[in-house]
């Protein structure tokens, strides 16, 4: 569970309700069932019916990942880079099949883009044709991993058409009765404007600001994902440790860039305890 998200989405909530109790004695005119049922099911209605119902459900599921821990966002490229430059010592030293030991069950649940990468170097595949591959399986993760986050975007957008869709029905029967029953003025104009709060409360804390996050932590992946690339390539092109650590040290900040002489020792160590 990602305590920031849980924390910062809840405290977006506490700051609607909170002022709404400090404005009023009556806050529960701030809930209306009819208004939740036009922003709430018109909005699911509309991604189910503008999405094919798988990529539908992908995006629900990916929604709730977002309060998740994000293992990319939180894993240091340092280690990422030390990983690699140790493998380049295991092939300067054992060859290929030193670097085929390395590929463990665990690597493949961990890291599965790592592991398709050292399969290919294993396999002989020259540095030029593991980075076209590697390339093509990056373009096509991105595509699927943008339509749940456009799908997330889309809903953001769509709740508070919804909401103004609301304040036209209530406006209709506040109009509507403004000649017979003066009474039913005052549950119709609440309509009007309590859907217009809903759906912008939707959009703003909810949709926008999850799709934000999970476009946030997608770029994150994909740039460990190209790093690590970079470094296969390397790999399999036999390039020396200290040329492999000297490149990939390009990616990162000065603070998080692997150094053999300093780093070694302790990337080993982290390695075998894994």
């Amino acid at each position: 569970m990602s305590l920031a998200s849980v924390l910062a989405f809840l405290a977006g909530i506490g700051v609607v309700v909170g002022s709404i109790f400090a404005s009023t004695n009556h806050p529960m005119a701030f809930v209306d069932l009819p208004s939740i049922i036009i922003v709430g099911g018109g909005t699911f209605v509309t991604l189910f019916i503008s999405y094919e119902l798988k990529d539908a459900l992908s995006a629900l599921k990916v929604m709730l990942t977002a309060f998740r821990r994000h293992a990319d966002s939180e894993s240091s490229l340092k280690d990422e880079i030390g990983r690699i430059v140790r493998w380049a010592y295991i092939v300067q030293k054992n060859g290929l099949q030193g670097l085929e030991n390395e590929i463990t069950d665990s690597l493949r649940e961990e890291n599965p883009f790592l592991a398709y990468g050292a399969d290919l170097v294993v396999t002989g595949y020259t540095g030029a044709e593991i980075k076209q591959i590697l390339e093509h399986t990056l373009e096509a993760q991105s595509e699927r991993d943008k339509r749940p986050t456009d799908a997330i975007k889309k809903m953001g957008g769509d709740s508070p058409a919804f909401g103004m869709l609301g304040t036209l029905i209530g406006l209709i029967i506040m109009l509507g009765s403004m000649a017979g029953d003066p009474s039913a003025i005052g549950p119709s104009m609440a309509v009007a404007l309590i859907t217009t709060f809903y759906g912008i409360i939707l959009a703003r804390i909810v949709f926008i600001p999850l799709s934000t996050k999970i476009a946030a932590r997608n770029d994150v992946t994909m740039f460990k994902n190209i790093m690590q690339m970079e470094g296969l390539v390397l790999l399999a092109e036999r390039k020396s440790p200290r040329y492999i650590q000297d490149k990939i040290n390009s990616f990162v900040d000065t603070d998080e860039q692997f150094l053999i002489d300093r780093d070694m020792n302790a990337s080993a160590h982290t390695s075998q305890e894994n």
